[in-house]
């Protein structure tokens, strides 16, 4: 009596949809087939009959069952056995079956369906497809899409609202059969993660034995975040909240706070002792406010240098002395503004701040109908550079420099490109305040000129091919190229001027042209011819043309070397090789050809023949380099190893060893398990340290299948998530 209330009130109230979404079906076709039985049609009632397994289609929605009659004027179906019923993406499975095409509306007895994560099983269920709402009773709702499932929240009443959130009421928490917990009123939203708990037990030797867990919150669309409370038995309790807002048109961001109070804070890498309260704080929004109009800000504090190092690893090794800024940007189809923030927050890190940065770009850009093109790039703003931990010698004025560019690009013969350039550039330097050092005010002048050479050769051998190789043809591109710059001596050199924007050490090759050298301030004299020469060795594959060989050889020819230089580079070399789909080796060289000797090599290989496992192995090599600033070298291996054992588990191992120390740096290893609807994750990590003990944890780490912890491949990018940081 109560189920035949139930559908007559729902009936009631989805009743003056009907003539609304029956309006978006008057064009569509009926389709009915049938594998082995007849379909028997009266033309003149409309009515249709199917046996033997029937499939019926009506615009979006498809039904099969054993059997169905269908009256094609009012669209009502009815269908027993087996019966599936698919329409926008939604899927449902029952025994009978009542649906009409037309208003959407149904009745299902013994049914399964719902939406991914979520799946519901129920007794009987009425419901209108096209408006969106289903009730049903005696339900069941789990995120394990088994016929058993692991866990299920079972209730006498439930309201699905596809997309919305699913309502239980007089519900009860179910492990297997064994009841757990009663819930009078059970809610959960399809839109995002519902709220939740995230556990991580485990043991570090430098922390003592530790539980991180935070609780999930989501309060609506706009709305969602986090609150940590964690506990280590050496280090103490930390805990702090974390929020996130999605305000649409306005933006999106971020607010993020940890404190502890650290029982062994320990000394900072000057051996200075750290202040046992250590916080965090983090806060990010941005937001399009036109479509040509951005604007975003950051701002990352910290109470000590090693606060990221200690509670939060993986953002550590990511970024291990965040910056903060905020900036606003407008765009035109030629040039576009920018004025930047950038303060230093952390007086123990080394920065240059800009107080603010007004930056004009023009770019590259034709000259009326003429052949010559035009580019610029304007910056003017107060800077003040400091030192980590020392006011002595910082200092801060205005600069203002400006740089116009003029290219007249042309290709000759039909394959050989030129485009020459000439430009020039003016820096007014302010007189510094008297805070550190101290400058004079200062006006210099650059003028620059060059011109780049390429051109690009092939050949094709369609009749290559391999089965071994996979190779299905082969073509080979070749492109050389010659870029050459010319600088004068500036009237000012960059021992005269206040050093904002200057060269940092690197192994690499800098650009020679502007404005993509950017170290303004260290601007110098320059008469030099770039040589570089790729090569590509391509073939067709089944996901398309794939390069088997890539090889870029690169070095500068300096025609004239300023003081400290010499007369060519170092030869650089990438060499990249794919000789089968599962198979790739990178190779990356620095040879000193005024040394004759390898300064760096980089060197790496990829294995995955199939799903069951694969191997990474790198090699990394770099002299010591204590001239140019790059310091003590390394020579360090690395390997990562995957083994999938079966469907429910896995296994992997991943180590870093230093060969000039014989230091083993790092040992992880982590054993994977699926437990059907969550997934869980042993991992152990020995490190051997150089300042400090050696550091041992263990954790275990699990997450629903329905609401994953980890993104694609974190586990691998950022090991250290399995250990809670």
């Amino acid at each position: 009596m109560r189920m035949r209330r139930l559908i007559v009130l729902l009936f009631v109230c989805l009743g003056m949809a009907a003539p609304l979404v029956a309006q978006d079906q008057e064009k569509a076709v009926w389709t009915i087939e049938s594998a082995e039985g007849e379909i028997d049609v009266n033309i003149e009632t409309g009515m249709a009959r199917a046996t033997n397994g029937v499939v019926v289609k009506y615009g979006d929605a498809m039904l099969s069952a054993r059997e169905a009659t269908l009256n094609q004027n009012t669209g009502e179906v009815t269908a027993s056995g087996s019966v599936r019923l698919e329409r926008q993406g939604a899927v449902w499975t029952g025994d009978t079956l009542q649906y009409n095409f037309i208003t959407g509306k149904i009745i299902a007895r013994n049914f399964k369906g719902g939406q991914i994560p979520y799946f519901v099983s129920s007794g009987a269920m009425v419901g209108d497809q096209r408006a969106g709402l289903y009730v049903g009773a005696q339900s069941s709702i789990t995120t394990d899409d088994f016929a058993k499932p692991g866990y299920s929240v079972r209730a006498k009443s439930v309201v699905v609202s596809p997309g919305e959130s699913i309502v239980a009421r007089n519900a009860t928490l179910y492990l297997g059969n064994t009841p757990v917990f009663y819930f009078p009123y059970y809610r959960r939203s399809l839109r995002q993660s519902p709220n939740r708990w995230t556990l991580t037990p485990g043991y570090r030797s430098l922390d003592g034995a530790y539980l991180l867990t935070a609780y999930q919150w989501y309060w609506s669309e706009r709305l969602d975040g986090a609150l940590h409370l964690d506990g280590r038995t050496e280090r103490g309790v930390g805990l702090g909240p974390d929020v996130n807002w999605h305000l649409s048109r306005w933006g999106d961001g971020g607010f993020k706070y940890y404190y502890i109070h650290d029982l062994d804070p320990g000394v900072t890498e000057a051996n200075e002792p750290i202040d046992p309260d250590r916080q965090r704080v983090w806060f990010a929004h941005q937001a399009a406010v036109t479509s040509n109009l951005t604007a975003k800000t950051r701002v990352r504090w910290q109470a000590d240098s090693l606060v990221l190092r200690d509670y939060f690893e993986s953002e550590y090794q990511r970024d291990p002395e965040p910056s903060s800024h905020a900036e606003v940007q407008q765009q035109w189809p030629n040039y576009t503004l920018n004025l930047l923030a950038q303060p230093r927050l952390n007086k123990f890190q080394a920065a240059v701040e800009q107080l603010p940065d007004l930056q004009l770009s023009g770019l590259r850009q034709q000259l009326g109908r003429s052949a010559f093109f035009y580019d610029s790039d304007t910056h003017l703003g107060w800077y003040r550079r400091r030192y980590a931990d020392d006011a002595t010698n910082a200092y801060s004025a205005f600069r203002a420099d400006t740089y116009h560019q003029v290219l007249l690009p042309h290709t000759f013969f039909n394959w050989l490109n030129v485009a020459p350039r000439i430009g020039a550039r003016f820096t007014h330097y302010g007189e510094s305040d008297p805070e550190g050092r101290s400058f004079p005010a200062r006006d210099r002048g650059v003028f620059h000129a060059g011109m780049e050479m390429t051109f690009k050769a092939s050949r094709v051998w369609p009749g290559v091919r391999s089965r071994f190789w996979q190779v299905n043809g082969l073509r080979h591109v070749i492109e050389p190229g010659l870029n050459y710059a010319y600088v004068p001596r500036p009237n000012r050199t960059p021992d005269e001027l206040a050093q904002f924007h200057y060269e940092v050490p690197t192994t690499r090759l800098l650009p020679i042209e502007y404005p993509q050298y950017n170290a303004i301030d260290s601007i110098d004299s320059q008469n030099v011819l770039r040589l570089s020469l790729r090569n590509r060795l391509q073939t067709k594959r089944p996901l398309g043309i794939e390069d088997v060989v890539h090889w870029a050889l690169m070095a500068d020819w300096r025609l004239k070397p300023r003081r400290g230089q010499t007369t060519f580079s170092d030869v650089y070399s990438q060499l990249d090789l794919v000789p089968f789909s599962w198979l790739a080796l990178t190779s990356d060289l620095r040879y000193g050809l005024h040394a004759r000797r390898l300064r760096e090599a980089n060197h790496g290989l990829t294995l995955t023949p199939n799903t069951t496992w694969s191997v990474n192995f790198s090699h990394r090599y770099m002299k010591d380099d204590f001239s140019s600033g790059l310091g003590v070298g390394n020579d360090l291996y690395t390997s990562t190893l995957y083994y999938r054992v079966n469907e429910n588990w896995g296994a992997r191992a991943h180590l870093r060893y230093e060969a000039r120390e014989n230091l083993l740096e790092e040992q992880q290893y982590s054993l994977y398990h699926d437990f059907r609807s969550w997934t869980g994750a042993l991992t152990l990590r020995f490190r051997e340290s150089r300042s400090r003990s050696d550091d041992f944890t263990i954790a275990f780490t699990f997450s629903l299948k329905a609401y994953p912890r980890f993104g694609l491949g974190d586990d691998l990018n950022r090991p250290s998530l399995l250990l809670g940081y």
